[in-house]
């Protein structure tokens, strides 16, 4: 008889070790067996202790170091006074499965990870079906209540649902409400209208980029929330514009000023404050090259000097003065940025005002991209909320 610590080692209670034996693949088979009780008959509720005859089952279990561990049972079946036949039942042994709980729950466990089904599948010394048939069982409903602030975002999801699915993540508490099939507008109102109104108007801020159905959709549905538009997503139309005025100007000139002004483009969107004393000196060379290039530049340094502004009195009044500035620049690229951020200037300041991003968003985007490419895509949407949820929620 082997000591208790090995059954301690398997964590499973009331088994006896009869047998250990290894093989030339990494398996290690553990022969075992439980003391006979008395048992209650499915049929007709009677007890018995009746033993009919004896079978052996094998039963995978979880991995013990780099050994696959399979548990080889000597399980019992009984018989009642009625005739009725029945194997006997174990807590740690789930109906008409081949593997044990804690194997289970270590595949639920493992899947937590962004990792492969495949990867889970080789671990746990199952196939990929059978990892798949038991993360089936995990499902996450959707969420009763609403959050202080609501983050809501598209990204490239590739399901059969369509190109992009919409997230929703809690921006206070920074994890993820829910999936949704797609970004569509009429998606969008058929899934906040099934939420309570009571839930809806908790929600206090609505962060979201500059795409106009979310706004829309902030508008109806959470009508006492500010709605904020992330900090990236405005900053970036900035840095766009002046890469226009850059790549425009660069096709004017000749080849070898083209390549010197492509390969040092860093020393012109790199912040101005930031570069080194002889880096500046380029920089300023290059500006003399052309008025616009230079007045374009001055707006986007302008523009990162609003951006790290404490005093929101000023932020606003700078901000304000820079899109007139950018109106009648005579630059087509800043005159439509200044447009954009006109439409949207409420919803920018209010960036400023509170400081709420979509920050927590994205990462987990950037999460959920590395689940698609480990896993090769996964086209089934409700699979694919559910292992988001569980990995991210």
């Amino acid at each position: 008889m082997y000591p208790n610590y090995i059954r301690n080692l398997l964590q499973i209670e009331d088994i006896k070790i009869k047998k250990i034996y290894p093989d030339a693949y990494n398996n290690q088979f553990i022969e075992v067996e439980t003391k006979p009780s008395a048992q209650i008959c499915p049929a007709c509720g009677n007890t018995t202790s009746r033993i009919h005859d004896y079978r052996k089952q094998k039963i995978k279990h979880i991995p013990i170091g780099i050994n696959h561990t399979t548990l080889i049972l000597n399980k019992r079946r009984y018989v009642c006074s009625c005739g009725k036949r029945f194997y006997e039942k174990y807590s740690w042994l789930p109906k008409y499965q081949h593997m044990t709980k804690h194997l289970i729950m270590y595949i639920c466990h493992m899947l937590r990870e962004t990792i492969s089904y495949a990867y889970v599948a080789s671990q746990a010394n199952v196939s990929v079906s059978t990892v798949i048939r038991t993360f089936h069982h995990v499902q996450y409903n959707k969420p009763s209540r609403m959050p202080k602030v609501l983050s809501i975002d598209e990204f490239k999801g590739n399901a059969e649902t369509g190109k992009y699915q919409c997230i929703l993540v809690d921006g206070k508490k920074k994890y993820v409400l829910d999936i949704l099939p797609d970004r569509k507008q009429s998606q969008l109102c058929t899934y906040f209208r099934d939420i309570p109104k009571k839930e809806r108007y908790k929600v206090e801020f609505f962060v979201t980029d500059m795409w106009e159905p979310y706004r829309d959709i902030a508008k109806t549905f959470f009508p006492y929330a500010k709605i904020i538009v992330d900090k990236y997503h405005f900053t970036r139309q900035v840095t766009w514009a002046f890469e226009r005025v850059r790549k425009r100007l660069q096709k004017t000139m000749p080849v070898s000023l083209r390549k010197y002004y492509k390969n040092s483009k860093r020393l012109l969107l790199k912040r101005y404050s930031k570069l080194k004393e002889e880096q500046k000196e380029k920089c300023d060379l290059m500006l003399l090259y052309n008025d616009d290039l230079r007045r374009a530049h001055g707006l986007k340094e302008w523009f990162y000097q609003i951006c790290d502004e404490k005093s929101y009195s000023v932020t606003r009044r700078e901000f304000l003065s820079w899109i007139n500035n950018a109106e009648k620049s005579g630059i087509k690229d800043f005159e439509e940025c200044a447009a954009t951020f006109r439409r949207w200037s409420k919803e920018i300041l209010n960036a400023f005002k509170y400081g709420y991003t979509n920050g927590t968003t994205e990462g987990y985007n950037n999460k959920i991209n590395v689940l698609k490419r480990v896993s090769f895509g996964i086209r089934n949407f409700e699979r694919f909320r559910n292992r988001i949820l569980h990995t991210c929620g």
